[in-house]
């Protein structure tokens, strides 16, 4: 079901004593006195940050943050449900409400509850929502962003999400993260190559390229770079090499929509 890679070896266990809890009082209560940032990972592995610590928490409840963080308010129900799927209802809702317990009492800011629904709190910040939130900028907007701040580029090319995780909920949103971001970096390749920053251009398309090989758009973005370059060789090349990759891994040939970028150029380089 789970193989829970977290960043850290040591958060394998229980919380840690000698973190701070994750509540914010006035000063002088029990718990914190004043709110430092909690920030959730899912790209590359599991990791909650509170502040600059990282914070140590049980595998149900690991889960459940994960879930709400991609799929957001959610009855009990239909958590319990998603999260433990192999056992009956009874034993799911008593999984969940010892994931519910252990936040409750060591983090009971981070995930918000009604008798009936579960959400992520708004503060909690998370890499996903970041990425999303940066992806559909990209999409939407025909305003180049800025991509020499590097938290921006990481969040766009990082890791896998929850690599080791193999629920289907898990399968789901790593697959559909994987194509948008394909779809982000081919879109960045042929904006930048219209503004002629070549060398952005070319790194979004390689990236595109080196994440799905036998991705046919992908092949076109890097293809669109080096015609715009002037390197009409280069494209030719690519174009060899992407029909050789089909033609041993599927015995199939580009589509006429990528051979026709060449023209009559495959022709005269024969």
């Amino acid at each position: 079901m789970l193989g829970s890679p977290i960043c850290d070896a040591a958060s394998a266990g229980g919380l840690n004593n000698n973190a701070p809890r994750l509540s914010s009082t006035s000063s002088g209560g029990v718990g914190m006195t004043e709110r430092l940032a909690n920030r959730l990972s899912l790209f590359g592995c599991w990791q909650l940050l509170h502040g600059r610590h990282i914070v140590e928490v049980p595998a149900r409840s690991r889960r459940l943050m994960a879930f709400l963080a991609l799929r957001g308010r959610r009855s009990r129900a239909f958590v319990a449900g998603a999260l433990w799927p192999d056992v009956d209802e009874h034993r799911a809702q008593a999984s969940l409400r010892a994931a519910l317990s252990f936040l409750h009492r060591h983090a009971p800011e981070l995930v918000l509850t009604t008798p009936s629904e579960l959400w992520l709190a708004e503060h909690v910040s998370v890499d996903v929502h970041t990425f999303r939130l940066n992806a559909n900028r990209v999409l939407t907007s025909q305003t180049l962003p800025d991509l020499s701040h590097p938290s921006r580029w990481s969040i766009i090319v990082g890791g896998d999400l929850l690599p080791g995780w193999y629920d289907d909920w898990v399968r789901l949103e790593r697959d559909r993260i994987h194509h948008t971001r394909l779809h982000v970096l081919e879109t960045l390749a042929c904006r930048l190559a219209e503004a002629e920053s070549f060398a952005q251009a070319l790194e979004c398309a390689l990236t595109a390229v080196e994440i799905d090989p036998l991705r046919e758009s992908a092949r076109r973005s890097l293809i669109q770079v080096h015609l715009a370059e002037g390197n009409t060789v280069e494209a030719v090349r690519e174009y060899r090499r992407f029909s050789s990759i089909l033609d041993a891994e599927l015995g199939i040939k580009p589509t006429s929509q990528l051979t026709s970028m060449l023209g009559t150029t495959l022709s005269q380089l024969v």
